[in-house]
């Protein structure tokens, strides 16, 4: 019994170390295409572009508006991605391991 429950346990771990690095990839790839439309580069209208953009910005911006109301940019550069992607990384570090043990 010992054995399934340490089983299921790393799972979860496992399982929740995953959703934080998908988390992690989106809000990347939400920063690169910002990135890339503020250097005025502009995709075509394509609708599923539109959905694509439109996920990402939804999925993404409400855990990067706590850090930009907390983090002003300094001049034209937005700091507040970096502190959030380190802040995610150690939320995750604590909860994987708190999972594991």
């Amino acid at each position: 019994m010992m054995l399934l429950t340490a089983s299921v346990r790393s799972d979860i771990g496992s399982y929740v170390n995953d959703l934080f690095g998908v988390y992690i990839a989106l809000i990347l790839i939400y920063i690169l295409t910002n990135l890339v439309f503020a250097f005025g580069l502009r995709p075509g209208y394509s609708r599923a572009m539109d959905v694509v953009l439109t996920f990402l910005r939804d999925v993404c911006e409400p855990y990067l508006r706590i850090f930009r109301r907390l983090i002003p940019g300094i001049g034209m550069m937005d700091f507040s991605p970096i502190i959030a992607l380190i802040v995610l990384g150690i939320v995750r570090t604590i909860v994987v391991s708190a999972i594991g043990t």
